[in-house]
């Protein structure tokens, strides 16, 4: 079985942390995320992989390698001149990927989801599909999915906060809706459902067409611990609830006075906090200096020149203002 890791995302919410980086290049407690994720995955046995690229493909090259400091073989898929989406990047990798079943998975995340176990499942049900769920307890804003039988039944809209009314009326429970992790395993036959050397999501082009028309989607359901790191606010909360016995996480070459007083953070390579500086729940990406007697809480951090080089400030970042040398983005 071979496997297809998702790393060519422009990362548009976790701006400006994504200017010099694509999106599963960012460090999470100092490794690059989608390292954590082909650790995780060859944890359970698989060898093969292939990464897709397209925003600043050589952050990814260089977290991972030829894949030999994690005992496996990736071979990477260049998205050129646009990016593809799910679909158009299988598509453009199967040559790579020809001749068996395919686990893709985001390389965005981190989970302890048993992918192992999933797989066996997968190869148990006859499906020509697999989507690995779990309940959205905390109701946030993904894709319901609808399951009967060990089978997806529908994928409908977005799942909605918990309602004033749902909340006290316990008597019955309160629905928990399932949720999509972004880990399947699809076989061979689903490329051809692949538009050729276009964007396509898979959603649409396969999962949406294959379920109306009854073919076989089946679903593993798993409550194992799963986290998407895709905005700022949420990578700076998994970030403080991974950290083991500290509140602070600091990487490499980093000074910083004993005056400086700092909480609840994660802090980059290469970083100068002066004296008298208080920080409380930030994010302070490589290279900046935070100045003397500055405060900052519920903030990330990058050098300003780095923005300055942008050709343009996405639309769905946090917006953000220059100060000093830095560019600061209040989370909220």
């Amino acid at each position: 079985m071979k496997v297809m890791i998702l790393a060519a995302g422009f990362g548009t919410r976790l701006f400006p942390l994504t200017i010099d980086r694509t999106k599963p290049a960012i460090p999470f407690l100092g490794k690059p995320l989608v390292a954590y994720v082909a650790e995780y995955v060859a944890r359970s046995g698989f060898r093969d992989f292939v990464v897709n690229l397209h925003h600043q493909p050589e952050s990814v090259k260089k977290a991972l390698g030829d894949g030999s400091d994690y005992g496996v073989n990736i071979r990477y898929a260049l998205e050129a001149p646009e990016i593809l989406g799910t679909s158009g990047a299988l598509d453009n990798a199967r040559e790579l990927l020809q001749n068996g079943t395919v686990m893709v998975i985001n390389g965005k995340i981190i989970s302890e989801i048993d992918i192992a176990a999933a797989a066996e499942a997968h190869q148990r049900s006859g499906a020509m599909a697999t989507m690995v769920l779990k309940p959205n307890i905390k109701r946030e804003r993904f894709t319901e999915v609808e399951v009967r039988d060990g089978f997806v039944t529908r994928l409908g809209p977005h799942a909605h906060p918990f309602t004033a009314e749902e909340i006290k009326d316990t008597e019955h429970g309160i629905s928990v809706p399932l949720m999509f992790t972004g880990i399947h395993f699809i076989e061979p036959e689903v490329f051809d459902c692949f538009p050729r050397g276009v964007y396509s999501d898979i959603i649409q082009t396969f999962y949406l067409p294959a379920i109306k028309e009854g073919g076989k989607v089946a679903a593993h359901v798993t409550e194992a611990e799963w986290f998407e790191l895709s905005t700022i606010p949420r990578y700076l909360d998994i970030s403080l609830s991974m950290m083991k016995d500290a509140d602070v996480f600091v990487g490499d070459n980093c000074e910083i006075e004993t005056s400086a007083h700092i909480r609840d953070s994660v802090l980059w390579d290469d970083i100068s906090i002066e004296e008298d500086v208080n920080l409380y729940r930030t994010i302070v990406a490589d290279g900046v200096v935070i100045p003397a007697g500055s405060h900052f809480e519920n903030a990330a951090i990058v050098r300003a020149d780095m923005v300055r080089s942008c050709e343009e400030i996405p639309e769905k970042a946090l917006k953000g203002y220059i100060q000093d040398d830095n560019y600061i983005v209040p989370l909220n």
